[in-house]
């Protein structure tokens, strides 16, 4: 009997070790399409090397959370399942995903030269131990300065740069937000916002900025991530 209790315990823990191999080797992916072209497909097929996974591609919002498995990949979009007959083209865009990054945002935007997949893709590192509940990934999508205030928090970013802010306010509350944008070449700053927000500790938030065709301010657009 004095034999059985170790085995009792080797059978109790392997499962244990199961669960959390699996949910180390897995990541999560949502995707997001900015500023996509009328004749853009909804739908896509993610490539990660090894397996074609379908993917929706919602307008100006994060798709589901889609399970990635572990390791650098060089993702490629193409719109059918890669196979024998119809392998990848080797011209498909693609991004690349570092072996450290276990969650990401996939961003997509419209690429009228790419003549296989008609989008340009960039990895956005996601992952909880970047940012979590309550703060905010801002992303800077522009040639122009951007600066200002969130909450009481001084926001500054260049062009093509990130910036975390960390829980702009206390508890479910309302924040004043006012930033400005400073083109290039140019030592004078522009009103870009002046107005509240509310805040959520229950959601992290991604905020990118981006060009306006139709004006020269730029856009601020805002997605809550609810997944965790």
């Amino acid at each position: 009997m004095r034999h059985l209790y170790p085995l009792l315990s080797v059978l109790f823990i392997l499962p244990l070790l199961a669960a959390a191999q699996e949910a180390a080797s897995s990541r999560s992916c949502r995707i997001l399409f900015l500023t996509p072209a009328a004749d853009t497909p909804k739908t896509l097929y993610l490539y990660d090397g090894i397996e074609s996974l379908e993917v929706d591609l919602p307008r100006m919002n994060l798709s589901q959370a889609y399970t990635l498995r572990s390791g650098p990949l060089r993702l490629k979009l193409i719109e059918y399942p890669a196979s024998d007959t119809h392998p990848v083209p080797p011209n498909a865009p693609y991004a690349e995903v570092a072996a450290e990054q276990n969650d990401i945002y996939l961003i997509l935007e419209s690429d009228p030269a790419s003549t296989v997949t008609p989008v340009q893709m960039t990895i956005v590192d996601a992952g909880q131990n970047r940012y979590g509940k309550g703060e905010m990934l801002w992303l800077n999508h522009t040639n122009k300065e951007i600066e200002g205030y969130i909450g009481f928090k001084e926001l500054r970013m260049q062009p093509g740069g990130d910036v975390i802010i960390a829980d702009p306010a206390m508890g479910k509350t309302s924040y004043p937000v006012e930033l400005f944008y400073k083109p290039a070449n140019k030592n004078k700053a522009y009103p870009l916002c002046e107005t509240v927000w509310r805040h959520d500790p229950r959601s992290r938030n991604l905020i990118i900025i981006i060009d306006d065709e139709k004006r020269n301010v730029p856009r601020i657009l805002s997605f809550s991530d609810f997944r965790r």
